[in-house]
């Protein structure tokens, strides 16, 4: 029993690491005072019922304009056969190679009062002042969201229609059903747990936004968190945010994760008798498909990437190069440490729990799929309340400069946030190799480290390359945490890209920002090429 204890210890360090933000947020409620009552009583009579309103608001109009985007256009692409279906299919995944803020950014450029498009609507009208409605607001930002994490919705309706729809509707289309009443009798029932838990994920990401929030002076949880610790210098009232972004976080996370049942069990039934086509479109059908699937594309990759190339091209001599390879460099530098660690902590996680499957192991590894869920916001408060509470206890720890000054904090976060993507590709990996190869290799001598060695790391290759590549990219676009957690001149692509735009200097965010769009892209084109091949249903969303 003792040996058994010792060996949890490393699992039960990790669940340690990683559930401790969460629960210094939490802890921070243990010194409720009159002055913590006093600063939530006044948060409650000024900004906490704006952060409420916006933040319902947006999620709101996100949740419905996400549904409906991705919802037609997958049902265009599998249940519909017209030219140019194929290339639609891989091309409304481009936007998850775009960040939002970068989306933002590259809007406001070019729809603002002294953008391109505005003045050559003066000039050539000779109209005076604005010509159409400021972009930088609650509208704009929907708009911004709804195009930038549609794909959540595309990717989990998609594949779920892709299991059985095309069957049901050809024995509904015999039965004598017309076309409107299949789509929504057969498709839109089959889709509904998808879409729910498409809008569950992509809300997630709205509300951990910090980037397009702050650009746009939206007051969002996230922003008023990030205000009330660096502007007001508020710990506690930041805490209390935080807090409560947490418990609606962790509502939406119970939704995402009830709706992924229920689409496995649906998913999971045979699937039996030929496989039926999609329905030709002709006329004036293929035109409503294409600009389905069309507009999306446009307004959530092509236009941003072309406004970020204008700028790009006409300073093209006046960027600052020798300072792009620097940020490159602690970008790639953070991007690579975390990826590495993520990635053996989850090759650890996996490993214990197929020879353990239940236990501690199976608790850690439940602490670790909630990482993801976790907005930047929370996790800066998280690190950096134990960081305060520490340093009044202990002042000569030096805890404060490890944890602000060097990666270590910074790479903290990115682990508490993203092992979790690292653990779904591995254990992905482990579910394409069969215990029997397990049975065999004890048999002939072979166990403990050396079966992981010699056996399972062999044919965990893919997927441990799949787990690094997905948590260096997210670990490039993240913003929030990187922001506040950075080491000093340490700055990286994505921050740059914030405090250029923050600062109008929008010509010259263009480059960071385009370095973050074509990082993004590769696993896109990695996911695209996968989902040729039909995958289990919500298999590679989060990533």
């Amino acid at each position: 029993m003792n040996l058994r204890r010792l060996a949890d210890l490393p699992l039960l360090l990790v669940a340690g690491l990683l559930v401790l933000p969460v629960l210094a947020v939490f802890a921070s409620w243990l010194s409720w005072n009159g002055t913590s009552g006093q600063i939530l009583r006044e948060m409650g009579a000024t900004v906490l019922p704006d952060y409420a309103l916006t933040s319902l608001l947006l999620c709101v109009a996100v949740g419905i304009g996400a549904a409906l985007v991705g919802t037609a256009a997958a049902a265009a692409v599998t249940l519909f056969e017209f030219p140019g279906r194929r290339a639609f299919e891989w091309a409304l995944l481009l936007p998850l190679a775009m960040p939002a803020y970068v989306v933002a950014y590259a809007y406001t450029d070019f729809l603002q009062f002294s953008g391109p498009l505005q003045m050559w609507i003066r000039a050539q009208t000779g109209l005076e002042g604005r010509v159409f409605p400021e972009v930088r607001n609650l509208p704009g930002a929907v708009g911004v969201f709804v195009f930038s994490l549609y794909p959540y919705v595309y990717l989990l309706v998609r594949t779920a229609l892709a299991e059985r729809a095309a069957q049901l509707m050809e024995a509904a289309r015999l039965l004598g059903a017309p076309l409107a009443r299949r789509i929504r009798s057969v498709a839109l029932p089959l889709a509904r747990p998808a879409i729910t838990a498409g809008v569950a994920l992509a809300l997630m990401e709205t509300l951990a936004d910090f980037g397009v929030a702050s650009y746009f002076g939206i007051q969002t949880f996230s922003a008023g968190i990030y205000k009330a610790w660096l502007a007001m210098d508020n710990r506690i009232a930041a805490a209390q945010l935080a807090t409560l972004l947490l418990l609606v976080v962790a509502v939406l996370l119970a939704l995402e994760t009830r709706a992924q049942k229920r689409l496995r069990f649906t998913a999971g039934r045979s699937r039996g008798g030929a496989e039926a086509q999609p329905v030709a479109l002709r006329g004036a059908a293929r035109g409503i498909a294409w600009a389905v699937c069309g507009a999306p594309v446009l307004l959530g990759f092509v236009l941003p990437v072309v406004f970020m190339l204008r700028p790009l091209a006409a300073d093209w001599s006046a960027l600052p190069w020798d300072r792009f390879l620097q940020w490159s460099f602690n970008s790639l530098r953070l991007g690579g440490i975390s990826a590495a660690l993520a990635v053996a902590t989850a090759v650890l996680l996996a490993y214990r729990l197929r020879r353990s499957p239940g236990g501690v192991t199976r608790r850690v590894v439940q602490i670790a799929a909630l990482g993801y869920a976790v907005p930047g916001a929370v996790l800066v408060v998280g690190l950096l309340l134990p960081v305060g509470w520490l340093q009044q206890v202990w002042p000569q720890s030096g805890v404060g400069y490890w944890m602000t000054a060097t990666v270590l904090g910074i790479v903290w976060a990115y682990l508490v946030r993203f092992v979790s993507v690292a653990l779904q590709s591995v254990q992905s990996g482990y579910a394409r190799i069969p215990a029997s190869l397990d049975d065999s290799a004890r048999m002939l001598g072979t166990g403990g480290t050396a079966l992981l060695a010699r056996v399972h790391w062999p044919l965990l290759k893919r997927s441990t390359a799949a787990a690094a590549l997905l948590v260096f990219v997210d670990v490039m676009k993240e913003l929030p945490a990187t922001l506040v957690l950075r080491p000093f001149n340490s700055d990286t692509l994505a921050v740059v890209a914030y405090q250029l735009a923050r600062d109008e200097r929008l010509g010259e965010a263009a480059l960071p920002s385009l370095a973050l769009v074509l990082v993004g892209l590769v696993p896109v084109v990695l996911l695209s090429r996968t989902l040729r091949v039909p995958a289990t249903a919500g298999e590679g969303a989060r990533g």
